[in-house]
Parts: C-alpha cells; sequence; structure tokens
C-alpha cells in the first residue's frame, strides 16, 4: 500500500514575530511545498530519504522499527539514545519528530510492517518557505494527530506556518488564548503585479529571531492592537500608495522593537519603492513594492531570486 501526502509551502506577510502574542497576522500559501510519499516494506526499519527540488538525494537514514514498538507513550531507551547521540542534526530532529508523533498517537508505527518513506521538496532548502513545517503537517497526516500539537513538541512557533501547509487560499491567522485561528480570506490586490519577493541569499534561522523579540521591552499590547490593524488594512487596500505606506508603518514598527536597521535603509537604500521584512528578519525573502523594473534593479544588486506575486502564491 502506498500513501502520499502533500503540504504548503508558506510566507508571512504581517505580523512577524507579533503573531506569537497574538496579533492578526495574514499569512500566504505558496505555490512551492513538499510530497511525503510512504510505501509499506517488507523489513522491519523505516528507510528515510529526502530529494531536493532538483530530485537529488539530500539527506538518507535507516530507523529500527523496534524504537516504535510499544503500546503506549514511553519510548524504549535506546530509541532516545539514539536521539541523544546522533551527531546529524537531520536525523536527530526526524527522530524527535516521529517520537513525538508516537507519543500523540501510540497506534502509530505500532506493526511489524515497515516503511519507505521519500519527501520532495518543490523549492530549494535555503528559500525558507517551510521545509520544517510542510515536513511537520505531512508526518502529522500520516500519523492521524494535530499538527499543532505535534508543532509544539517539536519546532515550536506560532503555528501560521502549519495553517499555510493545510489551506489553498490566502489566510488571517492569530492564536486566541494559546489556540490557532485561521480563515481563509480573498486577497487579491489590483496591484499584485507591483509586487515581488525577493531571496537575500541568507537562511535566517527563525528560532533566533523569536529569541530576539522576545528579550526586548515594550508595550506589548499596543504593538498587538497596530499590527493587528495594519493587517486588517493590508487586505481590505486597493491603492498602492496606501500599501506601500502600509509596508513602511510595519517595517517601522518592528524595526524600533526589535532594534534592527530595515532591510530597505541596510541594503537597498536607492530602491524607490517600498521593501519589507516577511517572517524571520535578516534573511530568506522579503517583499518589494515596484514596477517592471524591479527585477532588474535587484538582479543587477546580485540577488537573482526575483519571483512575481502571482507565481509564488497560491
Amino acid at each position: 500500500m502506498t500513501q502520499q501526502f502533500y503540504s504548503n509551502g508558506k510566507l508571512l506577510l504581517t505580523g512577524e514575530y507579533v503573531v506569537l502574542d497574538g496579533a492578526l497576522s495574514l499569512a500566504l500559501p505558496t505555490k512551492y511545498g513538499q510530497t511525503l510519499t510512504i510505501k509499506e516494506l517488507d523489513s522491519s526499519m523505516i528507510s528515510w530519504t529526502s530529494l531536493d527540488e532538483k530530485g537529488e538525494i539530500w539527506f538518507h537514514t535507516s530507523l529500527p522499527l523496534e524504537f516504535f514498538r510499544n503500546s503506549g507513550v514511553n519510548i524504549p531507551n535506546e530509541a532516545e539514545n539514539s536521539l541523544l547521540t546522533s551527531a546529524d542534526k537531520v536525523a536527530k530532529m526526524l527522530l524527535k519528530i516521529l517520537l513525538e508523533a508516537k507519543r500523540l498517537n501510540p497506534n502509530f508505527l505500532n506493526g511489524k510492517i515497515g516503511y519507505e518513506v521519500h519527501t520532495k521538496l518543490s523549492f530549494p532548502r535555503d528559500w525558507g518557505l517551510g521545509s520544517s513545517s510542510t515536513l511537520i503537517n505531512n508526518i502529522a497526516q500520516w500519523a492521524k494527530v494535530d499538527p499543532f500539537a505535534l508543532l509544539s513538541k517539536t519546532f515550536n512557533g506560532s503555528g501560521y506556518d502549519i495553517a499555510c501547509a493545510q489551506h489553498n487560499s490566502p489566510i488571517v491567522y492569530q492564536l486566541k488564548y494559546g489556540n490557532p485561528f485561521a480563515k481563509e480570506i480573498e486577497f487579491n490586490p489590483p496591484f499584485k503585479d507591483n509586487l515581488f519577493f525577493v531571496h537575500l541569499n541568507r537562511k535566517q534561522n527563525s528560532r533566533e529571531g523569536i529569541t530576539r523579540y522576545k528579550v526586548q521591552e515594550f508595550n506589548k499590547e499596543a504593538l498587538i492592537n497596530k499590527i493587528s490593524g495594519l493587517t486588517e488594512e493590508f487586505i481590505t487596500c486597493t491603492e498602492i500608495s496606501r500599501f506601500k505606506e502600509l509596508m513602511n508603518t510595519h517595517e517601522l514598527l518592528l524595526a524600533d522593537i526589535l532594534n534592527l536597521t530595515p532591510v530597505k535603509k541596510n541594503l537597498f537604500p536607492d530602491f524607490e519603492g517600498a521593501i519589507k521584512s516577511l517572517g524571520a528578519w535578516g534573511g530568506d525573502f522579503v517583499l518589494a513594492l515596484g514596477n517592471k523594473n524591479t527585477p532588474e534593479y535587484f538582479i543587477n544588486k546580485g540577488y537573482k531570486i526575483v519571483i512575481p506575486f502571482s507565481e509564488m502564491i497560491l
């Protein structure tokens, strides 16, 4: 028997960091994502192979099924020991995800049949579109567990990326009393041909950014209200000049809180349009509002990956 699952990638247009504290945020599922394919294997192993967007193997491991065989939540010591001693960070994290899925559903991986598992990304791993969140959501579907619960046991975070993995249109996302709330919306600005996603050629660790945000001292409630209000304006805005103002306002608000220089001032001071950071500041993609010459501007600056809005967003 063969099973296959798919999850969408993600971009957070508004509410980066503040989404953790309950701000209303605008999240965009992408046309890029990750597939998980599982085939039953006449073996006592899980043979796991991960492929990149070119179909090339970037990770492979084999895990004994005995790591997971139990009828309750007590995981065998050899699995825990393997987790603690593994020198391979990817293998270590994969085992942790599978073990936590097992704890959430003791019937998962409880049989005698092994599996041949393949994951396949449709985007480069350094793009920051959710190689981890798409994996979490796919494994959760396979294990029949709550993906938000699995996320909280492994990577933590707000969960907006899990919501994007599950939805095929833009969403508003919010944590209400710690619980995830997502609602599909229409976000189709008339000036979308002026919007581009530019990759900064750096992979950003979102956990480091979250840590930086959490140690800052500021009026949290005031910031949440401001970001939530901006999100609502982003969604309904039909004027390109106002959208530019909203991008700049959001960027300056977070720059002040994080004590960081906005990306436009830091890298592209001569750019005539607006640039807004997305997700973890300092890497991955930014949103640029410009014109038909915008791709050429960034390419000439050495930033070769410039993706129009309509080619990126579902």
